[in-house]
This record gives C-alpha cells, structure tokens and sequence, in this order.
C-alpha cells in the first residue's frame, strides 16, 4: 500500500498535471467547477423531492430545477467558449464568442418554429445535452482561436481601433454561424443524435455481463469529466423499461426475472450507485474523518445527499471531477460494482429485480431489500462498501496529503 501511494504522489499525479495543464483540457476542467452552483441548486430541489414524494402537502419547487439544472447544457456551452478564449488569451473575444456559442447551440439544435413559436427539444438543453455544449462550445472557441492567430487588422492605421474592434467581432461571428447553418441545414447534421448514435452498440449484450458493466462503466467515464449521465438516458432507458417490464410479465406468468440490466438493479437498488455512480459513499464517509479543512467540510456538506445517492455535490465539490487521483477509483467501482451485482443475480444469490421503482433516492440497504425483495441484499451491500471504501483509500490519503499541505501553505 505504501509503495502505491509514493507512486501515485510522485509518479502519476505529476504526469496526469501535465496532460491537464493542456488549455483545451483545463476548459472543460474550470467549466465544470464554474457550473457546480447550478448543478448543486438543482440537486438540492432532487434531494427535497424526496421528502415531498412523502409529505405531499410540500410545495412543488420543481420549476427551481427547470430553470436552473434543466438548462444546464445552455451554461455549460457559454461558459466552454468563455474559459475556452481566457486560457488562449484571446479576452477581447470572451464575451461575443460565447454568447455565439449559445447561438450556434440552438441551430444545432435544430429548432421547430411553429405559427410564431420558438421549440426546442427540451433534453437537448438540459442535462443530456451536456456533451453537445462541451463539443459546441469547443468548436466555436476553435473557430475563434484560429481567427484571433490572423491577426487581421492589427496593424492597420487607416481605421477607427473601434472599427477594427467591430470587424474583427463580425467576421468570426459570421463565419461560425454560417458554418453551423450549412452543417444543419445544407448537409442535416444532427449532433445530438450522433453523440446518442456512438453509444447504441450498447444496447446490444446489456444482460451480459460484458454488456452489464459498460453499460455502468461508460457514463462513468464521461461523469469524471464533468458530463452528467443523464447524456445516456436516451440509450439506457429503452433498455431498462424492456427489460423491467420483461421481468414483471414473466414473474406474473410463474416464470422467473431473467434480465439484471435495469434501472432498479442500476440504480433502485443503491447497490453499484452507492452514494452516487461510481460508489462514492464510502468516500464522503472518509472525508468526515479527514485532517483536511477543506476535505472535511465538504465531507460534512454532502453526506446528507450522499445517503440519498445524490453524488454531484461531491464529484463537484471534493471534487472528483477533473481530479486525476479520484477519478482512477471511481472508474475501478464502475468495474468491480456492477461485476460483483451481475455475478450474485446471475447466479442465484441475490433476487433480479421483478418490480417497477425507478427511484434512484432511497438510502441504501433499505432500498435494495426493498427492491430486491431478498434479505441477502444487507450482505452483498456490507460487501461492496468495504470493496469501494479500500479502493478509494489509497488514492484518498494521498490526495488528503496534497489538500493538507495546500493549507498549510496558504495560512503562512
């Protein structure tokens, strides 16, 4: 264990700053922790829904969440171009090029305008369409990277410094809008469903067990950068409703459940989403114990969401995202979870979920009893919080370490 953690403090983690010191990178890296107050409002009104799903006289705030998480993708569009012209010290563009990037967005979107009315389809402005504000933003921080290289009219004297300002403005501005426009509507590019589209092949083999644990792995993958699994609801959720309903039909005729990849076993059942994807109660756990200022509070601040596998305010806040130490574990759970949940259904020694309940907020091992309808879940859930909690010591004190000697530095 020790030889892995001088490794990791004096080998990876110095490569891994490297590759993330990359401006390109590090957008994507500073949107995420910018994003985070967003994301953390529209957990909040997740977390109260789920004492309103109990005391029904409980005000609905769900418009806070609407107008808030349920525009995310809109945010995180912006906010890609703007970071993205900051760390390529283009400045004079920060502003016009990210608000363009909301506009190539919504063609890209590929907007219905219908007796007067604006429509948009409203999962590709939400928390799905996270992964198409990344690519949109980048592309439209692109397009005005190589522009600003030109450096067109900096040296000319026969013009105005302000209409130089505007022309400089209106010739990437064009460029971009004109591209995208051509892109939808000259050659039909639909990006949204491409991104979708990459991710399909997954719906084949998903009651596999090679199929089970991609289909947990990948959006894991993607999460540790920033974007929401809602990005994959559109690929997983077809899956999980066949399957589910399968299930409840085939118990109701005698028969047995037979598929595992749904929703309940995924998620209902808090047992691969233990605090969260990628098992991270065990990490808020830690963090209440931490000698770290920082890692504590934090701790102290998500446990009550965590217990509720509601994890974004820990991937944010610790964070997790972006953070080459943590997201090496939280991938090897995304693994080792759903492997150890296939093998025990698959072989009789757990229940397979037979039951509609796509509440992924119930505090495990209550919820995955319930949903499982077998008492042997307490074991298997005493099981994979000691696996997750051992994967992520090690990477944990060592990161502990380094936010232990980052305070000390600052209070001197």
């Amino acid at each position: 264990m020790k030889k892995m953690m001088v490794w990791l403090s004096d080998s990876f983690v110095p490569k891994a700053r490297e590759i993330f010191a990359n401006p390109w990178i590090d957008t994507v890296a500073s949107t995420m922790k910018k994003v985070l107050p967003i994301i953390l409002t529209g957990s909040l009104i997740f977390f109260y829904n789920v004492f309103r799903s109990y005391f029904e006289f409980l005000p609905d705030l769900s418009v806070i969440a609407n107008f808030s998480f349920g525009l995310l993708a809109i945010f995180v569009v912006f906010l890609i171009t703007h970071e993205a012209m900051i760390k390529l010290g283009h400045g004079e563009y920060q502003i016009n090029a990210a608000l363009i990037s909301i506009a190539a967005y919504l063609l890209f979107c590929r907007p219905q305008v219908v007796e007067g009315i604006f429509q948009v389809d409203n999962a590709r402005i939400g928390p799905a369409g996270i992964l198409m504000g990344i690519v949109v933003g980048l592309y439209v921080a692109l397009i005005f990277h190589f522009y600003a290289k030109l450096h067109v009219l900096e040296h000319n004297t026969t013009l105005p410094d302000f209409v130089s300002d505007w022309i400089n403005q209106i010739i990437p501005i064009t460029i971009t809008l004109g591209i995208t426009m051509v892109l939808v509507y000259t050659f039909d590019l639909d990006v949204y469903q491409m991104l979708v589209n990459v991710f399909m092949p997954l719906q084949k083999g998903a009651q596999t067990l090679p199929g089970f644990i991609l289909i947990c792995f990948v959006p894991v993958i993607f999460y540790s950068v920033g974007i929401s699994s809602w990005v994959f609801n559109a690929v997983t959720t077809p899956i999980f409703i066949v399957a589910i309903a399968e299930n409840i039909e085939a118990v109701a005729a005698g028969g047995v459940a037979t598929n595992i990849a749904t929703s309940e076993a995924v998620f209902t059942a808090a047992l691969i989403t233990m605090g969260g994807r990628g098992g991270t109660l065990p990490l808020n756990v830690l963090m209440l114990g931490s000698k770290s200022r920082k890692l504590k509070m934090m701790g102290k601040i998500c446990i009550g969401p965590s217990l509720f596998n509601i994890n974004e305010p820990l991937m944010f806040g610790a964070p997790v995202v972006f953070n080459p130490l943590l997201m090496v574990p939280i991938l090897i759970n995304s693994i080792v979870g759903p492997a150890v949940v296939w093998l025990t259904m698959h072989f009789g020694l757990l229940n397979i979920p037979a039951r509609m309940v796509q509440v992924g907020q119930i505090p495990a091992p209550f919820s995955s009893v319930m949903i499982t309808e077998d008492w042997r879940a307490v074991p298997v859930y005493i099981v994979l919080f000691v696996v997750y909690l051992m994967t992520w010591y090690p990477f944990y004190k060592v990161y502990e370490k380094q936010c232990i000697e980052e305070e000390l530095t600052a209070s001197e």
